[in-house]
């Protein structure tokens, strides 16, 4: 058997040559982790679909909120979950609502240690459970018509008082057409011009949200497929980040992870911006039960998952790990 004069080596020979080989790095700075925090409860409630995932009540949130501080993640992305719902989600923008009121806590307790960051949309204030209002009265089994325009409104006006509360970056989740432009448009008229903006560019309607309607006791029936995007349709998702830069996104995100690491790709090699991606509760749960009934190894699962999504273009990780995985990686320096 003969060989060429200079073989090329595979480095992978020992743990220091792999270290200085290593293509992708993670590190805690490039982790958010999503929290929700639930009115009218004094202790954390957890989420059964969720292992090791809590609703927080408010002093719960603050503890919790240092602790990611000290691990040095890159931020927290908040979700509220009312007692009271109604058509409109009244409680989104009110300065008194559950989200609004907790993301002012967390800036007093963190600062600037966190990018803390809010989700903008109307799902979990809703009594339908839908990203927007409503058309019309739906007839069983018809498909949801959301009138796009009259939600654009609610969410501007969402975005101001998140933006009054404090949060750092608004997290715009509802899929409307021409949200990122509605909502930047209202922040910079009344002087929020260095509240970012981060799009759920590529949002697909799938089978992996369903622990996420626990979390926030959504009140769904049905689908969103009408206004998230076809998960056969990967570049409808770059076509729509596209879209959302030119509104003026200083973010765009690819949402699931780890089922879109095409599209994931393909929106990072496409946009000239950050461009981050959501590990979502699907996700988690299918790792926690395999790793639960022994099947997987847990600490590497979750590993090469997310090195997985960094590899594939995403800046940034929203991920329920994301203080385990920081406490990991930081113990390995």
């Amino acid at each position: 058997m003969s060989f060429p004069e200079h073989r090329p080596r595979r480095l992978r020979r020992t743990p220091a040559v792999r270290r200085l080989a290593r293509e992708t790095h993670l590190v805690p700075s490039q982790l958010v982790l999503p929290m929700f925090v639930r009115e009218g409860i004094t202790e954390p409630s957890p989420i059964g679909s969720m292992p090791g995932i809590v609703q927080h009540s408010m002093d719960s949130l603050r503890r919790a909120v240092a602790e990611a501080a000290e691990q040095r993640i890159g931020g927290v992305m908040l979700f509220g979950v009312p007692e009271v719902r109604d058509a409109v989600g009244s409680g989104a923008d009110d300065p008194n609502g559950i989200l609004n009121r907790a993301t002012e806590a967390v800036v007093a307790e963190v600062g600037d240690a966190l990018v803390v960051q809010t989700d903008l949309c109307l799902d979990e204030f809703t009594d339908h459970g839908h990203c927007g209002v409503l058309r019309q009265a739906q007839e069983p089994g018809s498909e949801v018509a959301v009138d796009n325009d009259a939600t654009l409104e609610r969410y501007t006006a969402m975005g101001l008082a998140q933006a009054r509360a404090g949060s750092a970056m608004l997290g715009l989740s509802g899929m409307m057409d021409g949200q990122v432009g509605a909502v930047r448009e209202a922040l910079d008229a009344e002087g929020f011009t260095d509240t970012l903006i981060l799009a759920y560019s590529a949002k697909y309607a799938g089978a992996f949200y369903g622990p996420f309607r626990e979390a926030v006791d959504s009140q769904l029936k049905g689908d969103r497929r009408s206004y998230q995007l076809d998960p056969g349709n990967g570049r409808e998702g770059v076509r729509e980040a596209l879209l959302d830069v030119e509104e003026g996104a200083d973010v765009v995100m690819v949402k699931p992870a780890l089922p879109y690491l095409d599209v994931l790709a393909d929106v990072k090699a496409s946009v000239d911006v950050p461009v981050w991606a959501y590990q979502v509760s699907g996700e988690y749960a299918m790792v926690e039960a395999a790793a639960a009934h022994g099947w997987i190894d847990r600490r590497g699962a979750i590993m090469e998952s997310l090195l997985g999504i960094r590899r594939a273009g995403a800046d940034a990780i929203l991920t329920y790990w994301a203080l385990e995985a920081a406490r990991w990686l930081r113990a390995e320096l």
